[in-house]
C-alpha cells in the first residue's frame, strides 16, 4: 500500500474507529477519506472528512489523491432501525450505494463487515440483508471483494448492544466448552476485526488473495 490512499465509510462505529485509527498510523498510506454522516473527533494532516447524512460524495476534486482500498464499517439491527425496511435500507441498499460511490472513485479492493452465517438464502431478515449485500458488491466488479464475517464483538461501545452483552456473558461462563462451530461464536474484540480488514486490504493489494475472499468467525482472531 505504499504512497496509496484508502476510503472509510462507518468510521465512528466499534470496529470502523479502530480500523481509522489503525489507517491514520500506517506510514505508506498517504491521504486517508472518512466518509461520515458527521465530524469525526479526529484530526490529522492525513484524514480528510466527508460529511454527508446520506453518506454520499457530491463534490471530487480532480487534485485529490483517489483511493485504491476501501473499507465499509456500516450496519445496524433491526431494534436500531426500527422495521426490517429500515435495517434492509441500511445493511443492504445503504452499504451497496457507498460500493457503488467508491467504485465509481477508483477503489480497486474493497473489504466489507459483514456477519457470521450471512446468506441471502437466510431465514434471518437480518443475515439474508448481508448475504444479498455481499451478492451485489461482488457483481461491481472490484479487483478484489473481501467480507469479514465476525460473531458477537467485544469492545466499548457508545450505546452497548444488549444482544452483544448478552452474548458476551454466556461466553465468559461457557468459553472452555466452546469447541469446533460453537467457538465461531465466541466475541471477538472489535480492534482484531480491524487489524485483520488492514492486513486483508494489503495481502490483496500484493495479489495474494483470491478475486472474492471470505473470513467468517474465530478466523478473524487469528495471526
Amino acid at each position: 500500500m505504499t504512497g496509496s490512499s484508502a476510503i472509510i465509510a462507518g468510521g465512528s462505529g466499534l470496529v470502523g474507529d479502530e480500523l481509522l485509527h489503525l489507517l491514520l498510523k500506517q506510514p505508506e498510506i498517504m491521504t486517508v477519506y472518512a466518509l461520515s454522516r458527521r465530524e469525526l473527533p479526529l484530526h490529522g494532516s492525513k484524514l480528510r472528512q466527508i460529511i454527508h447524512p446520506e453518506l454520499r460524495i457530491t463534490e471530487w476534486e480532480d487534485t485529490s489523491p483517489t483511493p485504491t482500498v476501501g473499507f465499509i464499517c456500516l450496519g445496524t439491527t433491526k431494534k436500531q432501525a426500527g422495521t426490517k425496511k429500515a435495517l434492509e435500507a441500511v445493511d443492504f441498499q445503504l452499504v451497496k450505494d457507498v460500493a457503488k460511490t467508491m467504485k465509481m472513485l477508483g477503489v480497486r479492493h474493497i473489504v466489507v463487515i459483514s456477519s457470521l452465517l450471512a446468506s441471502p438464502w437466510s431465514p434471518s431478515h437480518y443475515l439474508r440483508c448481508k448475504g444479498k449485500m455481499e451478492q451485489a458488491l461482488v457483481k461491481m466488479g472490484f479487483e478484489h471483494c473481501i467480507f469479514v464475517r465476525p460473531g458477537p464483538l467485544r469492545g466499548d461501545r457508545s450505546k452497548p448492544r444488549k444482544d452483544e452483552l448478552l452474548v458476551q456473558g454466556i461466553f465468559d461462563a461457557l468459553h472452555p466448552l466452546a469447541v469446533g462451530p460453537l467457538a465461531n461464536l465466541d466475541p471477538i474484540p472489535a480492534e482484531q476485526v480491524a487489524q485483520k480488514m488492514l492486513a486483508l486490504a494489503q495481502e490483496a493489494q500484493r495479489h495474494e488473495l483470491p478475486k472474492v475472499f471470505t473470513l467468517s468467525g474465530r478466523m478473524l482472531a487469528s495471526s
